[in-house]
């Protein structure tokens, strides 16, 4: 089959990438079935990638668990050298991967080269300082405690981030001494290629990290249920989360999981509305609303809700659709057809279930091609409804009335997930007040800006431990007592 010239630059070399990396070099697979990647922006193949088996990963699996006994026993500043030299060589990569972010994913080039792309770098910069570091040791009484790492991890990250998501796993596993073997999203794998292409180039020691790319039926189920994997971290959907649970659970191994949300972005009564707002919208729709992070429920108190929606569709009308390399562009389209479905069968059950539509929605114009969702915002959302309830992963807001503080506590935590949430309010000690009430891994107070050395991840639904900083490295870590 031909590949279609992608619309902007694309590397050639990831055009066609039949590859599997396994113990350090890159294999082929005989008689491999291939795996179509298309531009959501056009509908257009730009690149096909190995449907990885069970027998793929049962290599690589070998090649990490025979990686391990040297590579966590160097020393804390040798692996933070390797980890150095990592960065620089994805760092002169920077561009290439912006761009083949915009191509596979649909995210705007800007937004690619900020965040897809700057926001990793810096979590590998940031450890490379962490693996430096002596690990953490401490005496209890007659006790002498020690962190060792835990061995080989299973890597299933998801398309929304696809090199994010693989850096706040991989760089903690590698700064504690483990190994990895790296199963990437077949709907974005290309920027996977590009990341061993720097890890070959920074000569990390062979097995140390490998990659099978493939569908999370086949390569995925058979990573999280290897016998010899000891721990699985896992970003992607409650439901495969739980999934993965189930068949680690059969040999007792760990597993870290960074699962769905439904944040609420409380804006208390004397909140600066005009910039709760313009945050707040900003954040639902980031990355065309594809973060598990997004405050897709807005609650405003009911004496500024009127103002509060004549606000909000003001900052969404400036959110043009397109072509993600054109400077305008400020939302790409979603990952794929089925996903566009999904969002737009959760707009229509919205509207079914009386739910106000403000702006947006099924009949608001986009793009001829690609798989694009106008944003669309919803008032008088219920706060039981569907709409309020279930995660949605596109450019689709709740807006929801309270009256009190404490009915707005309540709203917010009425939910399976809890990742993320925002409180506003021009009293700090009573924006903090509010945020040690929300049962959520994480809560912004009036825009605070991203921390890649706090720790991530959820109460409830929205997952099992922690990524980023000291806690995320702990994750990648067993703890040893040694009584003396």
């Amino acid at each position: 089959m031909d590949l279609a010239a992608p619309p902007s630059p694309l590397p050639d070399a990831l055009r066609l990438r039949r590859h599997l990396h396994l113990g350090g070099d890159w294999t082929s697979p005989a008689d491999v079935e291939l795996i179509d990647v298309e531009n959501p922006s056009t509908g257009e193949l730009i690149g096909q990638v190995p449907a990885g088996s069970p027998a793929d990963v049962d290599a690589a699996v070998a090649a990490a668990r025979a990686a391990f006994p040297r590579w966590s026993a160097t020393a804390p500043a040798e692996r933070s050298a390797h980890l150095d030299r990592l960065h620089a060589a994805l760092a002169s990569r920077a561009d290439d991967l912006a761009r083949t972010i915009a191509v596979e994913l649909g995210a705007p080039l800007k937004l690619a080269t900020r965040v897809q792309v700057g926001l990793p770098l810096t979590v590998l910069r940031d450890h490379v300082a962490l693996a430096a570091r002596a690990p953490v040791e401490e005496s209890i009484g007659n006790s002498f405690v020690v962190r060792e790492p835990i061995g080989v991890v299973g890597a299933i990250t998801p398309w929304n981030y696809p090199l994010h998501q693989v850096m706040a796993k991989l760089a903690p596993a590698l700064a504690a001494g483990c190994t990895v073997v790296l199963k990437p999203s077949e709907l974005t794998p290309l920027t996977a290629y590009l990341l061993f292409d720097a890890v070959t180039e920074a000569g990390l020691p062979p097995g140390v990290l490998n990659l099978v790319t493939g569908v999370g039926a086949v390569v995925g189920e058979a990573l999280a249920g290897h016998p010899d994997v000891d721990l699985v971290s896992f970003t992607g959907s409650t439901a495969t989360g739980a999934r993965i649970m189930r068949l680690a659970a059969d040999r007792i191994a760990r597993v870290a999981l960074e699962l769905g949300g439904k944040s609420a972005n409380v804006i208390l009564p004397d909140a600066d509305l005009g910039a709760a707002v313009k945050v707040g919208v900003g954040n639902a729709l980031l990355n065309s609303g594809q973060t598990c992070t997004a405050w897709t429920r807005m609650l405003v108190h009911r004496d500024r809700y009127d103002e509060a929606l004549d606000l909000v569709a003001t900052a969404v009308a400036g959110y043009r659709l397109g072509d993600p390399f054109d400077p305008a562009t400020r939302l790409g389209p979603l990952v794929c057809a089925a996903q566009a479905d999904r969002v737009r069968g959760h707009i229509d059950r919205a509207l079914a279930d009386g739910a106000r539509l403000v702006v947006g929605g099924p009949d608001a114009p986009v793009p001829p091609q690609g798989h694009f969702v106008a944003p669309t915002v919803f008032a008088d959302v219920h706060p039981d409804s569907a709409l309020a309830q279930e995660e949605v992963f596109g450019p689709v807001l709740a807006v929801i009335p309270f009256t009190d503080t404490d009915e707005a506590v309540a709203i917010a935590n009425n939910s399976r997930y809890g990742l993320a949430g925002a409180v506003w309010s021009a009293d700090p000690d009573a924006a903090l007040a509010v945020a040690r009430r929300l049962r959520t891994g994480a809560v912004d107070i009036n825009g605070a800006p991203f921390n890649p050395l706090a720790p991530f991840g959820g109460y409830k639904q929205s997952g099992l431990g922690r990524e980023l900083g000291v806690h995320g490295l702990a994750e990648f870590c067993e703890l040893k007592a040694i009584q003396r």
